[in-house]
């Protein structure tokens, strides 16, 4: 069942109904998540309602009994160049020598780019917090609930004569590619409902954020990249 979405990459994603559920019991990639989001075990945790926002009389209630993202693939790949720092000139008329500038810069990147989720749920619950221990086995020390993570530095260059300098930034990115699995139980039925079999859904997902460096001491991490000097004519 094609959802009409597409990945991060290009590739096409699909809802997938096993072979375990009906056709009249097909959901959308939507519906999908929400059933996740509001599982029994999420993760390998045991969830409470009041991890999805539920209430035990008004709703919503548990969607699922399990669900968990099953990992196919993992990539490190460079985001996007950008300017990190203000420009610093070496182009006045009777300027014979080099000059050497402490240029300070700093960069931001985005954190959790999902095509299912994304990091608008808030707070360490949610489907990205769930995430987090599974990113953070590879290069990682950021929190998936956290929405940017940052670079930065103070560094000596030297500016020829008739250039302007500036700082770019690349940071290293890591791209998580798998699939939800959400599991609602079978039900023997009893005097007031019908038997229902065990049902089974599955939808692909892409899930993009930093690579991080260890912080020293305990300190935060900063996103690993590339720093460079970039000089252009004045």
């Amino acid at each position: 069942m094609a959802m009409g979405a597409a990945l991060v990459t290009g590739g096409a994603l699909a809802a997938i109904l096993l072979p375990s559920a009906n056709a009249a019991e097909e959901k959308s990639a939507a519906e999908i998540m929400d059933l996740c989001k509001r599982a029994k075990v999420l993760q390998g945790k045991q969830q409470s309602i009041e991890d999805f926002g539920g209430h035990p009389i008004a709703g919503p209630s548990f969607g699922s009994d399990n669900c968990d993202f099953v990992e196919t693939k993992f990539e490190t790949f460079d985001g996007p160049t950008e300017k990190a720092s203000i420009d610093f000139p070496n182009c006045e008329p009777n300027a014979t020598d080099p000059a050497k500038v402490s240029i300070s810069w700093e960069s931001e990147v985005a954190q959790g780019k999902g095509k299912q989720i994304s990091t608008v749920q808030g707070g360490s619950f949610g489907l990205f917090g769930a995430l987090s221990g599974a990113y953070s086995v590879h290069r990682s020390s950021l929190d998936m609930t956290t929405n940017s993570a940052r670079a930065g530095s103070k560094d000596t260059v030297e500016v020829p004569v008739g250039k302007v300098a500036h700082i770019q930034f690349t940071p290293k990115m890591q791209r998580m590619t798998g699939e939800w699995r959400v599991r609602i139980d079978a039900f023997p039925g009893d005097f007031a409902n019908n038997p229902r079999p065990e049902q089974n859904f599955v939808l692909p997902d892409v899930v993009e954020g930093p690579s991080m460096l260890p912080g020293a001491a305990g300190a935060p991490g900063v996103v690993d990249g590339t720093a460079k000097t970039v000089l252009e004519d004045c």
